[in-house]
């Protein structure tokens, strides 16, 4: 297994903002709502918080798909959440969407809301220790709630790893092949992040492959 390299946190620069949001990944986040409805159900009028929102793209995303659906976006650079803004307003969402900057590894990032949804697409790579955000997002799940988070997994070696940059990125720009061959690099294995979901109290099945690149966590709070 090829070790765990860290990449940057958060992306704050306009150049780095513009050119994550040109990336295509409209068919890798209409299946992560879709996975989300599918186990959630239709949305029933609270708000689902989206941690790491980036761009907006998933909370547009979901609002499109189920108009009951409401969201708040939550990320810690003010640049990414200037575009998502900018984003919902184009989309026509901005009374559905709202968003919140701050930092989910805080104890307290989160505030006191629960959310009948919590969701989170590929953030935990950027995150040197999750186990605080697993906390955290956990906690503000309200009873009955579901959590859904979804990241890239490490591959075992560095031809694997290649080949999926080749697969996935091959048609993009050379900073974005890197950019997509950074996070692999940095993200968590099905095992490591079985741990942390015991951690905070989670089942270790809630967590398994559903891509050839990605894990998924995914868990109903009874009630």
């Amino acid at each position: 297994m090829i070790p765990r390299v860290l990449e940057p946190e958060s992306m704050d620069g306009p150049e780095e903002v513009a050119q994550y949001d040109a990336m295509d990944h409209r068919a890798v986040n209409d299946r992560f709502v879709a996975d989300f409805l599918a186990a959630h159900g239709p949305c029933r009028g609270g708000e689902v918080l989206d941690v790491g929102t980036g761009t907006a793209r998933i909370p547009i995303a979901l609002a499109l798909a189920d108009p009951a659906a409401r969201v708040v976006g939550f990320d810690l650079a003010p640049a990414m959440i200037e575009r998502a803004e900018r984003n919902v307003a184009e989309a026509g969402l901005s009374d559905r969407i709202r968003f919140v900057l701050g930092d989910a590894k805080a104890p307290t990032a989160l505030g006191e809301a629960r959310y009948e949804g919590v969701v989170s697409n590929t953030i935990i790579h950027h995150i040197p220790d999750p186990l605080p955000a697993f906390a955290a997002m956990v906690d503000r799940l309200a009873p009955g709630g579901t959590l859904l988070i979804r990241d890239l997994a490490r591959p075992d070696d560095q031809a694997q790893l290649a080949g999926l940059v080749e697969q996935y990125a091959g048609d993009e720009s050379p900073e974005a092949r890197e950019l997509f061959r950074a996070s692999l690099h940095a993200a968590l294995t099905v095992p490591e992040i079985a741990r942390l979901a015991a951690q905070v109290g989670l089942p270790a099945d809630c967590v398994a492959m559903t891509s050839d690149r990605h894990w998924t966590l995914a868990w109903r709070r009874p009630g």
